[in-house]
């Protein structure tokens, strides 16, 4: 049986066109059970499709052709939500100060001790796990409230502004016990057992000004 991680699980990727730094990196993190892939050169992570796991991506600042900062706005022109954790042998505190501030995890200047290595791309794949599982929340969310009828929508958005089951019926032209069945159907299909937490998801979807106008 093979002990590799299976698909799925946490990824790490490396770019950096030192072979021996490469296969450094590969051996450290996969020596703590890490998915390792590596590349040579950015072009050739970036024509990489990235899986639909969390991951970060471990970035040399210095590579031939271009430079680490550079490729770290690609990415985020290309929307690519992924963790980046710097290193270089040549990192000066404007250019570190720089990477910070467009969005890196981490700055590592070579030679660096293993163990801060290993913090940072747990601190990056943990970042990266916390960000899908608010998208993955936030998806369903979205798929819950689609699944509500024209009504229960308009129900939904008057309970977040503050009236009372009467006040909606007189503002809908419906009877009372009409709302109280579509007020409990959508709180139903939104998954809410409370008043609060059905305004609280209403307001997250964005509910209030897209509807009560």
């Amino acid at each position: 049986m093979s002990n590799e991680p299976s698909p799925g699980t946490p990824i790490v990727y490396v770019v950096d066109d030192d072979e021996s730094m490469r296969i450094a990196v590969n051996m450290l993190l996969r020596s703590v059970g890490h998915r390792v892939e590596t590349f040579a050169s950015a072009q050739e992570f970036l024509a990489r499709k990235i899986e639909d796991a969390p991951s970060c991506l471990i970035l040399d600042v210095r590579l031939k052709g271009q430079s680490g900062l550079a490729v770290q706005e690609q990415i985020a022109a290309g929307n690519i939500p992924i963790p980046i954790v710097f290193m270089t042998a040549h990192g000066d505190i404007a250019m570190s100060v720089k990477a910070m501030k467009a969005g890196a995890m981490d700055f590592l200047a070579k030679p660096f001790r293993d163990q801060d290595m290993l913090d940072a791309v747990a601190n990056a794949l943990a970042r990266d796990e916390a960000r899908r599982a608010a998208a993955l929340s936030s998806a369903e969310l979205r798929q819950r409230y689609e699944a509500l009828t024209t009504r229960e929508r308009e129900v939904m958005a008057l309970v977040v502004r503050g009236l009372m089951n009467k006040q909606i019926a007189a503002e809908m032209g419906l009877s009372e016990i009409t709302v109280k069945i579509h007020r409990g159907q959508a709180m139903k299909k939104m998954g809410s057992r409370s008043l609060a937490d059905f305004v609280l998801k209403a307001e997250a979807l964005g509910v209030t000004s897209g509807l009560s106008s």
